[in-house]
């Protein structure tokens, strides 16, 4: 091959790859302008559900979750997970344990917390989140702030899309969480400290296994994204 054989080789192979990263990129704006359309879960009837069994169990909290739980499937049937199956979670240098309610492409609903205690980086996401305290307290503040926000129980955290917060649970805490975006997006923020510092590669494949599981049911079953 000659020299100007393989420069145009070169080029109609970086041709291709524009090609294919500009119709990929289309594609995913096209979805992103729409993707309201693919979301079932409001965040004010998680935030009601909450409250209503804070006040039924307030101090239980096993009885608190499990009544969660079986409240939202009654209001979304056939989209909630019930069985108790629990995962650590690392991410941005925070650690808690996560149960897994509901995992498609476009949402996810989740119990997180931890009995002892953490604090890290929130992320920053193509996704809304919706963190609702229901049994200790969350601290928050975003860079600049001079003073923490405090949530406490019943209380709704949203972290907009974009976004991003040091936060941290100083003693114990369990929330309801929901993300509305994309969800995948999330992933690599969710999986590094896992990979790259605790080396905890069951704990990551315990949640590829239940948010995988969770993603094709809703996809391929109930046709949800």
């Amino acid at each position: 091959m000659t020299v100007k054989e393989s420069k145009g080789s070169c080029s109609s192979k970086l041709m291709k790859i524009f090609f294919v990263f500009t119709l990929l990129l289309s594609i995913f704006i096209g979805f992103d302008q729409i993707k309201e359309r693919f979301y079932i879960f409001d965040q004010h009837v998680l935030e009601r559900v909450a409250q209503e069994n804070i006040a039924k169990y307030p101090h239980d909290t096993r009885a608190l979750i499990h009544g969660i739980a079986t409240d939202l499937d009654r209001e979304y049937p056939g989209h909630i997970e019930l069985k108790e199956e629990w995962v650590f979670n690392n991410a941005g240098g925070a650690m808690g344990s996560m149960w897994i309610l509901h995992g498609s492409i476009t949402e996810y609903v989740i119990i997180f917390g931890t009995p002892v205690g953490t604090e890290g980086h929130t992320g920053r996401f193509l996704a809304d989140d919706y963190f609702i305290i229901l049994e200790g307290e969350q601290w928050a503040y975003s860079a600049g702030a001079l003073e923490r926000e405090e949530f406490k129980p019943g209380q709704l955290h949203h972290l907009p899309r974009g976004e991003v917060q040091q936060y941290k649970i100083p003693e114990r805490a369990w929330a309801l969480e929901y993300a509305r975006g994309w969800i995948p997006l999330m992933l690599p923020f969710g999986f590094a400290d896992s990979i790259f510092s605790t080396v905890d590669y069951i704990s990551i494949g315990n949640q590829v296994r239940l948010y995988g599981k969770a993603l094709l049911g809703e996809l391929l079953f109930k046709g949800k994204i």
